[in-house]
């Protein structure tokens, strides 16, 4: 087996880990700790940087950079909106989520972040309809991010 496929499955099942510890987290406090996400984030981009210069992918790395800066940017614009809205922590998730995505390519991007939006309505669509939620209940946004980012990874 290549060594390289060996690193990604692994690197995925960490993200997978890494994802399951910060939806509990999130579920239970509505919060993204910086001490988990952004150390996430350092890692990724070190092996994303590997990736490109050890196996002359650097077309991936350069869509994973753009996949960052595109969905980090886009919930940073959603947070200076309404800050009530979107927690510091979905920005700097997003980051993480469109830096994955993005390597994976621009279908799993679009599909990973569309996927969160509609997974999140749904759930507060199905909360509210049962009356255990309001229009202006806070909901945790971060598992749907992730949910929608291994969506992003499957179906892309």
């Amino acid at each position: 087996m290549e060594i390289r496929l060996v690193l990604v499955v692994l690197t995925h099942l960490a993200l997978i880990g890494i994802g399951a510890w910060l939806i509990v987290i999130d579920a239970r406090t509505h919060r993204l700790p910086n001490r988990i996400v952004l150390p996430t984030l350092a890692s990724l981009l070190v092996l994303i940087g590997l990736d490109a210069i050890a196996g002359g992918r650097s077309g991936s790395c350069v869509r994973a950079l753009l996949g960052m800066l595109i969905l980090g940017g886009f919930y940073a614009l959603l947070r200076g909106i309404r800050s009530s809205g979107m927690g510091g922590g979905d920005v700097k998730l997003a980051a993480v989520i469109g830096l994955v995505l993005g390597w994976h390519g621009w279908a799993s991007l679009a599909i990973g972040a569309s996927s969160a939006f509609v997974l999140g309505a749904l759930y507060a669509l199905v909360l509210i309809l049962l009356r255990r939620a309001e229009r202006t209940t806070r909901i945790a946004f971060g598992p749907w991010m992730i949910v929608g980012a291994l969506l992003g990874v499957v179906l892309g």
